[in-house]
């Protein structure tokens, strides 16, 4: 059995949560003895076996032509279609009907949904990252609960380890807000938390790059006005500043419009920091009571849940649930067994 990982072409320039979760659980799998590899979709010579498996990560528009493919191929896949959409399941199901029944007057309509469908439903198994998520590839677009499986988002254990002093000789800074995300995606509400953090009266740093774009443009205006808040263009994800940025942070803050859990804000809790999140998205199930949640269409409501919690001493209860449930080798045992049951 040999597994290889794919995704949209794009993964890498983005630099985003999927793509540190396939290279990390490529790590975790192949410490198990796993065959596993990134699909070269320009390797001629490729042949998938029968007994291969292909783990495709995002369903859309970005992987529906290589899922269509690798049917026609005759290869097995899973997929993580890493899926979440504010709309109510019956919402979701009533679009769909809807576009169906378009679908027949007007040929080559794809919505979205319709797609995520698609590659679902040609998948051996559907792996979800929450539970959250799985009810809404169920209830919303109609995927063979069968097929469901939800494994959890990892993190790398190197977090638990971070050296605070290194940020703090480098910065000058401690116990301050820290966000890491891109600036001027829509999803990442990146100038709400500007916003909020320009109310509050505690240091506060923005790790990550600039969109090209005019939220991106807003987000740096925002910051330059502002007396508290320092940005980093970027850290690089294996440099040893950014565990220790997590590490003496007070208050790591994520209050985007949804996260699938939000993987810095993993890394961060494992860390030892506070943390603000979004409720929507399947945070709650990973995070539990051990954070705060803010509403991101609200500013007011992240300013008062970063203050809160900037107010409240660290514990260990939310790094042990992380250490506990979600490394990297503890998901790539669960990923394993499902490839096992192919």
């Amino acid at each position: 059995m040999k597994i290889y990982l794919a995704s949209y072409q794009a993964i890498m320039l983005m630099r985003g949560g999927p793509t540190f979760k396939v290279l990390h659980l490529k790590n975790a799998l192949q410490k198990l003895g796993i065959e596993t590899e990134l699909l070269d979709y320009w390797n001629v010579n490729l042949k998938i076996e029968k007994t291969d498996i292909v783990h495709i990560f995002n369903a859309h528009i970005g992987t529906y032509h290589l899922a269509q493919s690798l049917k026609l191929y005759g290869a097995k896949y899973v997929v993580n279609p890493i899926f979440y959409n504010r709309h109510s399941y019956l919402k979701v199901k009533s679009y769909l009907a809807l576009e169906n029944l378009s679908r027949k007057i007007l040929k080559g309509i794809l919505s979205e949904f319709y797609i995520t469908k698609a590659i679902c439903e040609n998948a051996e198994f559907v792996l979800p990252n929450t539970i959250e998520e799985g009810e809404m590839l169920a209830k919303g677009l109609g995927v063979n609960r069968g097929k469901i499986h939800v494994v959890h988002n990892g993190v790398e254990e190197r977090f638990l380890h971070g050296e605070p002093l290194l940020f703090q000789k480098k910065y000058g800074l401690k116990d301050f807000v820290l966000h890491v995300g891109h600036l001027g995606a829509s999803r990442k509400n990146s100038l709400n938390l500007i916003k909020a953090l320009q109310r509050i009266d505690a240091p506060s740093v923005v790790v990550g790059n600039v969109h090209q774009n005019k939220e991106g443009e807003r987000c740096l205006q925002e910051i330059e006005k502002s007396k508290n808040i320092i940005h980093i263009p970027w850290i690089t994800h294996d440099d040893p500043i950014l565990a220790s940025a997590y590490a003496t942070c007070k208050t790591f803050a994520l209050p985007t419009r949804f996260e699938t859990p939000g993987r810095a804000a993993l890394e961060a809790g494992l860390a030892g920091a506070n943390i603000v999140i979004t409720p929507f998205g399947g945070t709650k199930e990973y995070f539990k009571n051990f954070a705060d949640y803010a509403n991101p269409y609200s500013v007011k409501s992240i300013k008062e849940k970063i203050e809160k919690s900037l107010n409240k001493d660290k514990n260990e209860k939310l790094k042990n649930l992380i250490k506990e449930n979600y490394l990297w080798d503890v998901i790539a045992q669960k990923t394993a067994e499902i490839y096992r049951k192919i």
